[in-house]
């Protein structure tokens, strides 16, 4: 299953051996409707790395299934990637559980634009309060990784956690950094459910910038 793509900085694949029809196209949205492409393009601007998509296995008859790839540039015009599949691991989520993500997301903006920053982090960081429900909850950075809200882990809330990754040395604070910058966004990284006693699991985020100095976010587990 390793194979070498290649796409340029418009988002053209230029070459795929598995998935030759893509090869021309532009753009590429998952099973989870999460933008692949521009996820790429904005980790290959910082130099290359490792993230996560979901793609189709051609080892097991083209089932969707998590991927991590890692990317390097070429030179201004494209950069290429390869990776392997995770196939142990879940990572379809359903359209509700997205939507109602979403809906979360958008409350939480909503409330920091009517009440304030100050009073919104407050809010974000009781773990007993409204932003606080049914396994979701919202966390907050600055643009520089100062993490500003994280109900469930206080000791690391005014800490920077620019160079944090998950256990497969993914810089998901960078990635999700990189999202909120073109206003919103869905990203990928492997994190602590604390609904499931705190284990590392898939986790998608949904992103959203508040006022060009902060952003807020929350995600969903794959084991939920």
């Amino acid at each position: 299953d390793l194979y070498i793509f290649a796409y340029d900085f418009n988002g053209t694949c230029l070459a795929h051996p598995i998935n030759p029809e893509l090869v021309g196209q532009t753009g590429l949205l998952d099973i989870n409707d999460v933008d692949v492409v521009g996820r790429e393009i904005a980790l290959a601007k910082r130099g290359g790395g490792t993230m996560y998509i979901v793609f189709s296995n051609p080892s097991h008859e083209g089932k969707e299934e998590l991927k991590q790839i890692h990317l390097e540039n070429v030179n201004d015009s494209m950069y290429l990637g390869s990776g392997r599949y995770l196939s142990d691991i879940q990572a379809s989520f359903n359209q509700a559980e997205r939507d109602e993500l979403v809906a979360f997301v958008n409350e939480a903006l909503k409330y920091a634009q009517e009440n304030g920053k100050e009073k919104a982090l407050q809010a974000f960081n009781d773990p007993e309060g409204n932003f606080n429900r049914d396994g979701l909850y919202i966390f907050a950075y600055d643009y520089g990784g100062r993490n500003l809200a994280l109900s469930h882990q206080p000791e690391l809330v005014g800490t920077n956690r620019i160079d944090a990754q998950d256990p497969n040395g993914v810089y998901f604070i960078q990635q999700i950094i990189d999202m909120a910058k073109n206003g919103d966004g869905f990203t990928y990284y492997v994190y602590p459910d604390p609904s499931n006693n705190m284990t590392p699991e898939l986790k998608l985020s949904y992103v959203m910038d508040v006022d060009g100095t902060w952003f807020l976010g929350s995600g969903i587990y794959s084991s939920d």
